[in-house]
């Protein structure tokens, strides 16, 4: 299969992914990058960066319009990572790879098992937005930022889940402001990257990124066709599936 058409594949399934779930751009793209199409670790995190970035922005203005994010809470949530995900990313880097892969495997399992237990005590709560306290969105964005910057990978995948069960979110309004956190990090992560000599492939990169802006539209209107409690557990369930692999991943 040539790359152009692996590009083209894997790139539907990130915006997909982020355009319904409100996750799973950086979890899905890095590998996609690493062992479909030959890039480097570096270049693949580079890489899917940039793709996640301009999807996300993409997946974000589709939920803004349909009023699914939620401003105020979102960008404390995510400013208030910014600062301990940069401290705890410094500090990653003395640490075993396998060993923050399986501590990320653990808290993802952690998550999605909350997650699928809230949505059998409770049912959908419906668009009715509910009061955050800014101190609860903030000490939650910076517990995230810390987390997702000590383990290198999380983004959405954490986040959803810590406005869902945390915060107490609705399914659909943690999707939107999700891509919001995503939006502002990955923004964050490019710019410290700026005078990093890394080589990229644009012509993969393009293709990849045009077919996960697309995607990203798809997901927006799959997401409007579900009850929240639905798009929930599959949420869970995905989360579950990437944390076995990366569990695997760590120990084998």
């Amino acid at each position: 299969m040539s790359a152009l058409i692996c590009a083209l594949l894997a790139g539907a399934v990130v915006g997909l992914a982020l355009g319904a779930l409100g996750g799973g751009g950086s979890v899905l793209a890095v590998p996609a990058l690493i062992y479909l199409l030959g890039f480097t670790p570096a270049a693949a995190t580079t890489a899917s960066l940039i793709i996640v970035t301009a999807t996300s922005l993409t997946a974000l203005y589709g939920h803004a319009r349909a009023g699914n994010v939620r401003w105020r809470a979102g960008a404390l949530f995510a400013a208030a990572g910014l600062v301990p995900a940069a401290v705890a990313g410094a500090l990653a880097a003395h640490l075993p790879q396998p060993l923050l892969t399986a501590a990320f495997a653990v808290v993802a399992a952690l998550a999605a098992t909350r997650m699928l237990r809230s949505t059998r005590r409770a049912p959908d709560p419906g668009p009715h937005p509910r009061t955050v306290r800014p101190v609860r969105a903030a000490a939650t964005g910076a517990g995230l930022g810390a987390l997702t910057g000590l383990l290198g990978v999380g983004g959405g995948f954490l986040a959803v889940p810590a406005l869902v069960t945390v915060l107490a979110f609705e399914m659909r309004a943690a999707v939107g402001t999700s891509l919001l956190v995503i939006t502002t990090g990955s923004l964050a992560s490019l710019a410290t990257r700026a005078g990093a000599a890394v080589s990229l492939d644009w012509s993969v990169i393009g293709p990849f990124v045009a077919a996960a802006v697309l995607g990203a539209w798809d997901g927006k209107r799959l997401a409007a066709k579900v009850t929240g409690t639905l798009l929930q557990r599959v949420f869970a369930v995905l989360l579950l599936g990437v944390a076995a692999l990366m569990l695997l991943d760590a120990v084998v």
